[in-house]
């Protein structure tokens, strides 16, 4: 199991890297700089003289949003079929982590059809919303798989379990909400911080505020869930770890929240923003599959003897 752990860590690196290129090409407007898919521009390698000059992108632009594809489709894509078939190798040691492979090259495709999707539908705000998601719930199950590749003590007790997930899910909200923000150009609907237009809830009538006021409902959410889960972690140091290090990161991540809509959107805050973002969404996920441990006999028993 350790070289499945070594090769997990290293897709989930990739990956949270490769989210946050998405984030980079979404926040410099390059999501449509390769009209086309999977090729760019009919090209699969597009040089300068191939990009038409009344297209509106620099060439920056079309690398981004090139290069984006590149490592999902070359480095990531077959790293994580091999993933896939250590994890079958390995189904004797570990009787579940085939089902946690098969769901994620399901993921995977699902995200290669949807990354396909985004630009067929001219990157509308649902269809970018809907490929970050799968790729956030793609980087979970990275995380399951890293996590279950080394033997855990146990199982926690239930209170706990719910709890991360229910954090989980705030936080995959919030994920997803802050894609939709930025691609329907809701961003500054709330002109003021931390209060809305001045108010605690604003006028909820016009799309973009309602979209707007939801994110920061799903921040505030997800700041007081790690909290909860920070304290209730205190006698599990396999959690704990996690779980304060995403409060902290939450704060700051909020703070940063607040500095975007001040600063009218500043590329560089806006993109340490989502970086932050993800990041905890990364910690959530790994302190959620520590909580859901081993749940039949048989796998601790496995789990154990291999310690």
């Amino acid at each position: 199991m350790t070289a499945l752990r070594w090769t997990s860590g290293a897709a989930l690196v990739l990956t949270y890297g490769l989210i946050l290129l998405g984030a980079w090409v979404r926040a410099t407007g390059s999501g449509l700089s390769c009209p086309d898919w999977p090729t760019c521009y009919g090209h699969w390698v597009p040089l300068p003289a191939e990009i038409p000059p009344e297209v509106g992108y620099s060439y920056m632009q079309v690398m981004l949003e090139w290069v984006h594809r590149l490592i999902a489709g070359v480095i990531l894509g077959p790293l994580i079929l091999v993933i896939a078939v250590m994890a079958w190798r390995g189904r004797h040691e570990q009787p579940r982590m085939p089902l946690y492979a098969g769901a994620l090259v399901g993921l995977l495709l699902v995200q290669a059809g949807l990354g396909g999707l985004t630009v067929l539908d001219q990157n509308s705000p649902w269809s970018v919303a809907l490929h970050l998601g799968t790729a956030s719930v793609l980087l979970s199950v990275l995380c399951l798989i890293f996590v279950r590749s080394r033997p855990l003590p146990g199982k926690i007790g239930g209170g706990m379990r719910a709890l991360s997930g229910v954090v989980w899910l705030v936080a995959l909200g919030a994920l997803v909400s802050a894609a939709m923000v930025t691609k329907s150009g809701a961003s500054l609907a709330c002109t003021t911080w931390p209060l809305c237009d001045g108010a605690l809830i604003p006028d909820l009538g016009g799309p973009q505020i309602r979209l707007h006021f939801t994110h920061r409902l799903l921040a505030l959410g997800t700041g007081l869930g790690v909290l909860a889960l920070a304290i209730a972690a205190r006698g599990l140091p396999q959690v704990r770890a996690l779980a304060w290090t995403a409060a902290a990161l939450v704060a700051i991540e909020i703070g940063l929240g607040g500095l975007v809509v001040l600063g009218e959107v500043p590329f560089g805050i806006a993109l340490a923003h989502q970086a932050l973002g993800v990041l905890v969404f990364t910690l959530l996920s790994l302190a959620l599959w520590r909580c859901h441990g081993p749940s039949r006999e048989t796998d601790i028993v496995h789990g154990l003897s291999h310690a």
